[in-house]
Protein backbone atom coordinates (compact mmCIF):
# COMPACT_ATOMS: atom_id res chain seq x y z
CA UNK A 1 0.00 0.00 0.00
CA UNK A 2 2.82 2.21 0.96
CA UNK A 3 4.11 1.55 -2.10
CA UNK A 4 1.49 2.71 -4.24
CA UNK A 5 1.07 5.70 -2.67
CA UNK A 6 5.07 6.98 -3.23
CA UNK A 7 4.43 5.27 -7.24
CA UNK A 8 1.70 7.88 -7.23
CA UNK A 9 3.24 10.83 -6.17
CA UNK A 10 6.19 9.86 -8.41
CA UNK A 11 3.80 9.42 -11.50
CA UNK A 12 2.15 12.82 -10.41
CA UNK A 13 5.21 14.80 -10.36
CA UNK A 14 6.35 13.19 -13.49
CA UNK A 15 3.45 14.62 -15.35
CA UNK A 16 3.68 18.28 -13.83
CA UNK A 17 7.26 18.37 -14.83
CA UNK A 18 6.41 17.17 -17.88
CA UNK A 19 3.20 19.34 -18.43
CA UNK A 20 5.48 22.35 -17.17
CA UNK A 21 7.99 21.38 -19.54
CA UNK A 22 5.73 21.13 -22.92
CA UNK A 23 4.09 24.05 -22.92
CA UNK A 24 4.65 27.91 -21.49
CA UNK A 25 0.92 28.69 -21.73
CA UNK A 26 0.36 27.03 -18.32
CA UNK A 27 1.17 28.52 -15.21
CA UNK A 28 1.04 27.92 -11.94
CA UNK A 29 0.64 30.84 -8.93
CA UNK A 30 0.51 33.21 -11.38
CA UNK A 31 4.44 32.25 -12.92
CA UNK A 32 4.76 30.78 -15.94
CA UNK A 33 6.37 27.36 -16.37
CA UNK A 34 9.77 29.51 -18.01
CA UNK A 35 9.67 31.16 -14.74
CA UNK A 36 9.27 28.42 -12.49
CA UNK A 37 12.06 26.31 -14.48
CA UNK A 38 14.51 29.60 -14.25
CA UNK A 39 14.49 29.46 -10.43
CA UNK A 40 14.44 25.68 -10.26
CA UNK A 41 18.55 25.78 -9.88
CA UNK A 42 18.22 28.47 -7.25
CA UNK A 43 16.18 26.21 -5.33
CA UNK A 44 17.65 22.83 -6.20
CA UNK A 45 20.20 21.82 -3.09
CA UNK A 46 22.96 21.17 -2.41
CA UNK A 47 24.68 24.27 -3.72
CA UNK A 48 22.49 26.42 -5.69
CA UNK A 49 23.65 29.48 -7.30
CA UNK A 50 21.79 32.69 -7.28
CA UNK A 51 18.46 33.36 -8.87
CA UNK A 52 18.82 34.71 -12.31
CA UNK A 53 17.36 38.13 -13.47
CA UNK A 54 14.52 35.76 -15.57
CA UNK A 55 13.53 33.81 -11.94
CA UNK A 56 13.26 37.21 -10.06
CA UNK A 57 11.38 38.80 -12.70
CA UNK A 58 8.54 35.92 -12.96
CA UNK A 59 8.84 36.04 -9.77
CA UNK A 60 7.94 39.67 -9.02
CA UNK A 61 4.54 38.86 -11.25
CA UNK A 62 3.76 35.65 -9.14
CA UNK A 63 1.14 35.33 -6.49
CA UNK A 64 3.17 35.10 -3.38
CA UNK A 65 0.47 33.60 -0.98
CA UNK A 66 -0.27 30.79 -3.58
CA UNK A 67 3.62 29.83 -4.26
CA UNK A 68 3.73 29.68 -0.18
CA UNK A 69 0.76 27.03 0.18
CA UNK A 70 3.01 24.71 -1.68
CA UNK A 71 5.78 25.12 0.93
CA UNK A 72 5.11 22.39 2.81
CA UNK A 73 4.13 20.22 -0.30
CA UNK A 74 5.71 16.67 -0.53
CA UNK A 75 5.44 17.37 -3.81
CA UNK A 76 8.45 20.05 -3.74
CA UNK A 77 11.35 17.43 -2.43
CA UNK A 78 9.97 14.54 -4.98
CA UNK A 79 10.94 17.32 -7.56
CA UNK A 80 14.46 17.91 -6.30
CA UNK A 81 13.28 21.26 -4.60
CA UNK A 82 13.90 22.51 -1.10
CA UNK A 83 11.31 24.63 0.37
CA UNK A 84 13.73 26.44 2.50
CA UNK A 85 15.47 27.67 -0.34
CA UNK A 86 12.41 28.46 -2.60
CA UNK A 87 11.37 30.32 0.67
CA UNK A 88 14.84 33.23 0.74
CA UNK A 89 13.87 33.35 -2.99
CA UNK A 90 11.70 36.09 -2.72
CA UNK A 91 14.72 38.24 -0.36
CA UNK A 92 17.79 36.69 -3.00
CA UNK A 93 15.44 38.75 -5.77
CA UNK A 94 15.76 41.82 -3.78
CA UNK A 95 11.44 42.29 -4.73
CA UNK A 96 9.90 44.96 -2.60
CA UNK A 97 7.38 42.83 0.15
CA UNK A 98 9.32 39.62 0.36
CA UNK A 99 6.52 36.96 1.81
CA UNK A 100 6.68 35.82 5.02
Amino acid sequence: MEKMKGLQALILAMVMVMAIATTDAQSICNMPASGLMACKPAVTPPNPPPPTSTCCSALSHADMRCLCSYKNSKLLPSLGIDPNLAMKLPSLCKLPHPAN
